[in-house]
């Protein structure tokens, strides 16, 4: 599969997915303040099958109906926070289907208690 990682992904995340051809915007050289619906409709007409962001309001800001792209949804850019679900975004990225949508929860580690 094609996956497009949005720019606000850790590039790292590239790791997790070798069995992929994975670029980033950048690597595309598409302007960066592409607005969502602008940047799903480039990807569509690029041949991506997934686009992988950290941006939780994509869903709500866009019809997705219809698509032929899916979408992984990082519940974090936070790449110490990323990295440990490394396994689960791999898995979602395999199961993506034309139109999917898919959300991954990654809530913050615990902050260390201070002694005092």
């Amino acid at each position: 599969m094609r996956i497009l990682l949005d720019k606000n992904v850790p590039v790292g995340v590239r790791r997790f997915l070798p069995k992929h051809q994975v670029q980033t915007l950048v690597e595309m050289q598409w302007p960066d303040q592409l607005e969502n619906g602008e940047l799903l409709k480039m990807a569509e007409q690029a041949g991506f099958d997934v686009l992988v962001t950290s941006d939780q309001n994509i869903r709500y800001q866009q019809n997705l109906a219809g698509r032929k792209l899916a979408l992984v949804v990082l519940g974090s850019n936070v790449w110490p926070v990323v990295e440990q679900h490394s396994a689960a975004i791999a898995v979602r990225v395999d199961q993506a289907t034309p139109g999917g949508y898919d959300f991954i929860e990654m809530p913050l580690p615990p902050k260390p208690r201070r002694s005092g």
